[in-house]
C-alpha cells in the first residue's frame, strides 16, 4: 500500500470536506435553495472551483507537467451523460444533497445526510445489477461523441472556454446577487441551525420593536 498516496488522498479528502462545510453545504437548506434560485452560494463556488481547476490544468499542460501522455479523459456518450445529469440533479433537488455534499451531512451529524448516503449506496448496487442488460447499455453507451472536450468539439482554443466561463461566472454572481436580494438574502450559519428562512431574524426583529414602540405609547397615554 502506497501510504504516501493514501495519505494524500486523505488529507484532500478531508480539506474539501472542511470547505464545503465552511461554505454551508453541509446543510439541505442551503443546497436546495439554489434550485428555487433564493441562494446562489452553490453556483459561486462551485463555478468558481472548476474555473481555478480548468485554469490550473491548462497551465500544467503549457508546461508539460503531465508528460508526454497527459491525462485521461473519458469518452463521451450523450445520451448516458444526459440521463445521468438528469437523475443526479434530480435526486440533488430532492434529497438536498450530491454524494460529496452528503457525507459532510453525515461528518455534521445530519441524519437526512445518512439516509441520502444509504440511498446512494443501494442506488449504486442496484445499477451494477443491471448494468449489463441491453437496455442499460443501449442509454449509457449511446451516441458516443468523438471530442472529448469542448475547446475540442467547437474547435477553438480552450483559453477561449475559459473566458466564456469567466463571463457565465460574473453573470451569475450578478444576476444571484440580485435574486437573493429580492429573496431576502442566503442563508447564514445562524439560519440554517434555527431552522429559519433568511431574513426572518429580521422581520422578528422589526416585529418586536413595533410591539415595544406601541407599548411605550400605550404605557405613556
Amino acid at each position: 500500500m502506497d501510504y504516501g498516496t493514501a495519505g494524500t488522498a486523505l488529507a484532500t479528502g478531508l480539506l474539501f470536506g472542511f470547505v464545503l462545510e465552511q461554505a454551508g453545504f453541509g446543510s439541505p437548506c442551503k443546497l436546495t435553495a439554489q434550485f428555487r434560485l433564493t441562494d446562489w452560494s452553490v453556483f459561486k463556488v462551485m463555478f468558481s472551483a472548476i474555473i481555478v481547476a480548468a485554469i490550473g490544468i491548462l497551465l500544467l499542460q503549457v508546461n508539460n507537467t503531465f508528460g508526454a501522455q497527459g491525462f485521461y479523459v473519458s469518452e463521451m456518450y450523450l445520451w448516458g451523460t444526459v440521463l445521468g445529469a438528469v437523475l443526479i440533479g434530480a435526486g440533488f433537488a430532492i434529497g438536498g444533497y450530491c454524494p460529496g455534499t452528503s457525507v459532510v451531512g453525515l461528518g455534521s451529524g445530519r441524519i437526512d445526510g445518512l439516509v441520502f448516503m444509504l440511498g446512494m449506496v443501494i442506488g449504486v448496487w442496484a445499477f451494477a445489477g443491471v448494468y449489463d442488460s441491453d437496455f442499460i447499455q443501449a442509454a449509457v453507451t449511446g451516441a458516443q461523441v468523438s471530442a472529448r472536450t469542448v475547446p475540442e468539439l467547437l474547435g477553438v482554443s480552450p483559453w477561449l472556454v475559459v473566458t466564456a466561463m469567466l463571463l457565465v461566472l460574473a453573470g451569475g454572481f450578478f444576476a444571484g446577487r440580485a435574486l437573493e436580494q429580492r429573496s431576502h438574502g442566503v442563508y447564514s450559519a445562524e439560519d440554517i441551525t434555527e431552522g429559519r428562512d433568511p431574513g426572518e431574524s429580521d422581520e422578528l426583529g422589526r416585529d418586536l420593536g413595533r410591539e415595544a414602540s406601541a407599548a411605550r405609547r400605550t404605557d405613556a397615554d
